[in-house]
């Protein structure tokens, strides 16, 4: 792993989790979580309104030009799972937005989740691969990820709460994951000149996928907490990411004697994912906005409950 790819992605994920804490609070200012298609177009047009949501777009465009720069330097399967920093760089930033502490089981949870997956990517060490993808092998990875994300988003239908914004949060990370095997696509063609990039499908395809990652994320901030979606959307786009890796641009990863620490990694990876499903911050209020605090938006008190 280059220091430059590591760098890049490092702050990829600090503006991720900054951008996704910023939105998630823009969601909270915003009550009104009734089902139904009408309510959750009208409940997205106010929360795009809110000065929170448009800071945290704006880390989120500058978080995908480090992803896409880390991306042109460094293979997918490495980029990728480097964002699971995002964890703990949420609960920093969420700290200080929500002005709450999470508990000492949350901070466990995250730290095994992070660190779990830190040593799973040491040890595998994915190789760089090849720049760009067969037509074939996208039509085959690209069917296959769909499909699941359909699968997720119609499992997560008759859930409520937490158990929906896990759902939801996984499907958008799955796109995300999707949506950086495509950017990936796009700047190894950045050798044909812009002509080639533009002619290309893996642009639009970009945009298409991308579009669709953001709307489910924005259901998930709207679904439950961001302890609850967090997680699934970070290790889920990592998961996600060595597998299209491999699939899509042969990047391998090491076994043998590495399967050792690999597993170690896969077990705390599931320790932190068990410790985190019971956690109180799952179903308590660390990412609400609370009424009667001075710099609660005055109109938040009308909204409907």
């Amino acid at each position: 792993m280059g220091a430059l790819t590591v760098v890049l992605a490092l702050l990829a994920a600090l503006c991720n989790a900054s951008a996704s804490v910023l939105q998630r609070r823009a969601a909270a200012e915003e009550s009104d979580s009734r089902a139904g298609a009408r309510h959750a177009v009208r409940w997205l047009t106010r929360v795009l309104q809110r000065p929170h949501w448009l800071a945290g777009f704006g880390l989120l465009i500058l978080s995908t030009v480090f992803q896409a720069w880390a991306l042109a330097v460094g293979s997918l399967s490495v980029v990728q799972p480097l964002l699971a920093s995002e964890l703990l760089f949420t609960l920093v930033v969420g700290s200080m937005v929500f002005h709450r502490r999470p508990d000492p089981r949350t901070w466990f949870a995250f730290i095994s989740l992070g660190v779990g997956l830190a040593l799973f990517l040491t040890a595998a060490s994915p190789s760089t691969g090849l720049g760009t993808a067969s037509d074939s092998s996208w039509l085959m990875a690209g069917s296959i990820v769909l499909a699941a994300v359909a699968a997720l988003v119609l499992a997560s239908r008759p859930t409520r709460g937490a158990p929906r914004a896990a759902l939801l949060g996984l499907a958008a990370a799955m796109s995300f994951a999707m949506t950086a095997a495509l950017i990936k696509e796009v700047v190894g063609r950045r050798d044909q000149g812009w002509a080639g990039v533009f002619a290309h499908w893996s642009l639009w395809g970009t945009a298409v996928v991308g579009l669709l990652s953001f709307v489910l994320l924005q259901a998930a901030f709207r679904a439950g907490s961001l302890t609850a979606s967090q997680p699934a959307l970070t290790l889920g786009d990592a998961i996600t990411s060595v597998a299209l890796g491999w699939a899509l641009f042969a990047e391998h990863i090491g076994l043998g004697v590495r399967l050792v620490p690999e597993i170690i990694g896969i077990v705390l990876i599931g320790a932190g994912s068990l410790g985190l499903s019971g956690a109180p911050f799952v179903h308590a209020t660390w990412d609400t906005v609370p009424h009667s605090t001075p710099d609660s938006d005055p109109g938040q008190r009308h909204q409907p409950t």
